[in-house]
């Protein structure tokens, strides 16, 4: 059999094949994935709150709000993760 069907790279070279996919992700790591991003859920939400509660005041200090868009970005990293989990195993 010849390979004519088959596309040739303008210096003459047969094309390289793709590289193989990687395997499946177990549903246990699914798991753990989704149980972690859960967790890191928790912080967003006590960010939240005291957010709220530290807005309401006249007067807030700077390091509370530092540590109230820290607990955001964890909770940002869990709504990533738990996204990744659902993602990859569809």
């Amino acid at each position: 059999m010849s390979d004519d069907d088959r596309p040739i790279n303008p210096d003459g070279s047969l094309p390289s094949l793709p590289p193989p996919l990687p395997p499946p992700r177990g549903g246990c790591a699914t798991a753990f994935m989704v149980l972690f991003g859960l967790t890191l859920l928790l912080p967003g939400l006590c960010a939240l709150l005291f957010g709220f509660g530290v807005l309401s005041e006249s007067r807030s200090d700077p390091s509370i709000l530092f540590l109230i868009l820290l607990g955001l970005a964890v909770c940002f990293a869990g709504v990533m993760l738990i996204r990744a989990a659902i993602k990859g195993s569809s």
